[in-house]
């Protein structure tokens, strides 16, 4: 049995030849690269001859500014309505110069006086309404003992005796604590201040006589 012979291998130069362009088509491409360049040409030539901006005779450079410069101030010019500032006055020999005078400021007003809460305005005296007599003494009847005590009697808003003391003796212990207590049973009407009864104190003299 005989082998029938390989085929020979496709030539490389026969591959490139399919992928080369035609003739007819590099003459249509060396013809658009030759109009483009002449196109490139004639536009390089007009923006030659033509400015896009052409800078004017009167045209802003940074050397000089774009606004007028102000006038400069004329000597003792200070503005329109701004008087000049006076000038200080030398003073003569002995003259006497101007001085600040401060006018002193008034002292502050005081303060008003506080409402005094003391003791209540008493219109009216406390006055006995049940004043029984007290009892004299044995011994010091015996022994003839006589004279008065004043009594100092402290009288509640009810009319009853708070404190009962000897405001001036009599000279007779005996007749001191006589009169003491007997006033300690009296009743009294209580002082008034305006129309509200007060404590308010008084004196009552006890007379004592054999």
């Amino acid at each position: 049995m005989t082998s029938s012979p390989a085929m020979p291998p496709p030539r490389r130069s026969a591959q490139l030849k399919s992928w080369l362009p035609s003739r007819h088509a590099l003459w249509w491409i060396l013809g658009a690269f030759v109009l483009g360049l002449l196109v490139f040409a004639l536009v390089l030539r007009d923006s030659s001859k033509e400015a896009f901006y052409r800078a004017g005779p009167n045209a802003p450079t940074a050397a000089t500014p774009d606004y007028a410069p102000l006038p400069a101030p004329m000597a003792g010019d200070r503005g329109e309505g701004i008087p000049d500032a006076p000038v200080p006055r030398e003073t003569a020999p002995g003259e006497e110069r101007p001085r600040l005078v401060e006018t002193p400021r008034p002292p502050p007003a005081a303060p008003a006086p506080a409402p005094r809460t003391g003791a209540p305005t008493v219109s009216s005296q406390p006055q006995p309404i049940s004043s029984p007599a007290p009892r004299y003494p044995a011994g010091a009847l015996r022994r003839g003992e006589r004279g008065t005590v004043l009594v100092r009697v402290q009288v509640g808003v009810d009319g009853v005796p708070t404190d009962v003391s000897v405001g001036h003796s009599s000279g007779s212990r005996e007749l001191d604590r006589a009169a003491v207590s007997a006033v300690r049973r009296w009743r009294f009407r209580p002082a008034m201040s305006g129309e509200l009864p007060v404590s308010s104190s008084v004196q009552v003299p006890i007379n004592f006589q054999p």
